[in-house]
């Protein structure tokens, strides 16, 4: 409450300032009352005062029911926005325009409990001549600021009552009212901000991949997040408060661990959906503790990952992947272009390929492109070279191994690599390479589908598409005994030969030109011209390399930008090989132009059709044998002997 002093001032400085606004006394409605669409726009934007202060009018209406008052609620600019009371004292009010819309500040209604309470940012109370215009005489008026938690004003709450009922008390009322409101808006605001957080966490939590649950340590479970229920395949009401051991068997064990201050992370589980034990589930699981603020665990959070998707995560940031496609394998050659059609025809097809060809053919290739043509190809591609391992390790990196299992091995064991395959492609590279007692092992998985740890007991469920490759004759291997039969066949259910190059009529050009192209590119350098005589030896050479042969020959060739220090070793079949010669070709009495035509044909004859081949026995470069063949009158007839 005011003394009276300091009262009297606030009401005569208010009476000064409604001089100087030029209010006029006698006038009888507000300056300016609000409708429409103009007040909607203020309703909205004070709806939550509204909602919040509500309420409490509506309690301090009840005490005062039938009294003669009024309650009225305005924002921080007097607005009046809802208006509940003693239906005569409304309509009584109405008539000197105190209705909902009417701005009540002082420079629109001159002295009044709400206008004045705003401008001084303390609680009024005005009753006859202590307002401006003489039509409110007839009221007396209680109004209190409402503050928001920074301590700004955002509203005022109003008693009016007939002058007759002015008492110190009602004052005291209001404010005791706009407490409480003040403090229900921190409470909304509180909850407000509890509900976005939780929202947010919510939404954070069901964004992650990994399963989530958080157990109090009675070992009931408070929380599970979508991933959770997805990769357990539970409903939220068939495991959210129920016992964590439908999960974890050793949840105790694991608590009890955390308490000691040990970590639980990164570890193995086997999680069964079903009673029977079908549809078993490996996962990664990691355990934090829940600790109150003197350090006692009061719960823990559990975070697993099926162990297929660490394993194609590993796969994709370690390079275990495949990155060719059929469009990678440049040719338009009869043989290559018969091998994509055949690789793309079995892709999607479960059956184990062999691929069989020369080293440098591109047998890799071939996989990873059959790999990115199947319906695995979201999963990983993992290769393997099986004559590149120790002997005493390939064990070990094809079926992985348990903890212990040997001197060196990693704590909590580590997958092999028909783990790290599974649901994607395994490529066994120099499968002919492979030890005999590893061929049983082998042949084992791709006969029952699972896999057993060194070290271990447990059998582990894969499904992997098997594509080997060799660049041996398995089929001598077997004869030789380094190769199993039973394994033989059942790796060669899909048999691909991929051609050497010297093979792929045609391809040699388009290669010299695509590589050319490449490694200008990678070595940013400017393609070269080759010289007439390095260009001659790229055509006619055998390539017994191939086309990674070829390859390292045109990175040479741009990096000595267009020379070469590479050394052309003849390894074509000579004459005597061909058990063929010149001098070997019956004669007959004819001109020189027949006897040419008659050598070119009986040539490529024994040449099998290889160009190449014949244009060195007869000591001309292909674009020469092309350019004669060209020339003969009966080219038509020669072809078709071709």
């Amino acid at each position: 409450m005011f003394e009276i002093g300091s009262y009297c001032e606030i009401l005569n400085k208010s009476h000064r300032r409604c001089i100087k606004y030029g209010i006029e006394k006698d006038r009888v409605f507000p300056v300016k009352i609000f409708k429409g669409k103009e007040f909607n726009i203020i309703l909205e934007r004070n709806n939550e005062l509204i909602k919040v202060a509500k309420p409490f009018m509506e309690i301090l209406y009840d005490f005062l029911r039938g009294s003669g008052f009024s309650l009225y609620i305005t924002d921080k600019d007097g607005i009046v926005l809802t208006i509940i009371g003693d239906e005569d004292i409304i309509e009584d009010q109405a008539k000197t325009g105190i209705v909902v819309g009417s701005d009540m500040s002082e420079k629109s209604t001159g002295t009044n409990a709400i206008g004045t309470a705003l401008y001084e940012n303390c609680s009024v109370q005005t009753s006859g001549e202590d307002h401006f215009i003489t039509a409110y005489y007839a009221w007396t008026c209680s109004a209190a600021v409402i503050h928001n938690e920074y301590g700004d004003i955002i509203g005022c709450l109003n008693l009016t009552g007939r002058r007759q009922l002015a008492h110190p008390h009602t004052l005291g009322l209001v404010a005791a009212a706009v407490k409480s409101i003040e403090n229900q808006l921190k409470v909304e605001k509180t909850q407000n901000e509890l509900f976005k957080a939780y929202q947010y966490l919510n939404k954070v939590m069901n964004s992650i991949d990994s399963g989530i649950f958080a157990v109090d340590t009675n070992g009931a479970i408070r929380a599970m997040n979508n991933s959770a229920f997805n990769m357990l395949e539970l409903k939220e009401e068939e495991i959210i408060n129920k016992n964590v051991g439908n999960i974890l068997d050793n949840w105790e064990y694991i608590l009890d661990q955390l308490r000691t201050g040990e970590a639980y992370e990164n570890k193995e589980i086997m999680y069964s959906g079903s009673a029977d034990g079908s549809g078993k589930k490996r996962f990664n699981l990691t355990v934090y503790p829940i600790r109150n603020k003197v350090g006692n665990i009061t719960g823990m959070v559990g975070m697993f990952k099926d162990m297929q998707n660490v394993y194609n995560l590993v796969n994709k940031y370690t390079g275990k992947t495949a990155t060719y496609t059929f469009d990678d394998i440049v040719g338009k050659s009869e043989k290559i272009l018969k091998v994509k059609e055949q690789s793309k025809g079995i892709s999607n097809s479960p059956s184990t390929v062999l691929i069989q060809g020369e080293s440098g053919t591109g047998k890799e290739l071939i996989a990873q492109s059959i790999h990115n043509n199947s319906n695995r190809r979201n999963n990983g591609f993992v290769a393997i070279n099986c004559g590149a391992i120790p002997k005493s390790l390939i064990e070990s990196e094809l079926f992985g191994y348990e903890e212990g299992a040997f001197t060196g091995a990693k704590r909590g064991g580590h997958p092999g690599k028909f783990e790290l395959a599974s649901g994607g492609s395994l490529f066994l590279d120099e499968i002919g390479e492979m030890p005999l007692d590893m061929q049983v092992s082998l042949l084992r998985v791709l006969q029952e589908g699972c896999v057993t740890r060194v070290g271990g007991s447990k059998h582990i469920n894969v499904d992997v598409r098997i594509i080997a490759a060799t660049n041996k004759d398995l089929k001598k291997e077997v004869e030789k005994g380094t190769f199993r039969e039973d394994l033989y066949y059942r790796l060669s259910v899909i048999p691909i030969y991929v051609p050497p190059l010297r093979e792929r009529e045609g391809d040699i050009e388009i290669l010299i030109n695509h590589f050319l192209k490449a490694k200008a590119i990678k070595l940013g350098k400017p393609i070269p011209k080759i010289r007439y005589d390095i260009y001659e030896k790229l055509i006619n050479y055998t390539w017994p390399g191939n086309v990674r042969e070829m390859e390292n020959c045109i990175e040479n060739i741009v990096n000595m930008d267009g020379s070469t220090s590479f050394t052309f070793e003849t390894k074509i079949l000579e004459k005597e090989q061909l058990n063929y010669s010149i001098e070997a070709l019956e004669y007959n009495m004819c001109s020189l132009e027949e006897w040419e035509k008659k050598a070119i044909i009986n040539c490529i004859d024994k040449c099998n059709g290889n160009m190449t081949k014949a244009s060195k026995v007869l000591g001309i470069n292909r674009s020469t044998l092309y350019s004669k063949i060209n020339k003969f009158k009966s080219l038509k007839k020669m072809q078709s002997q071709l």
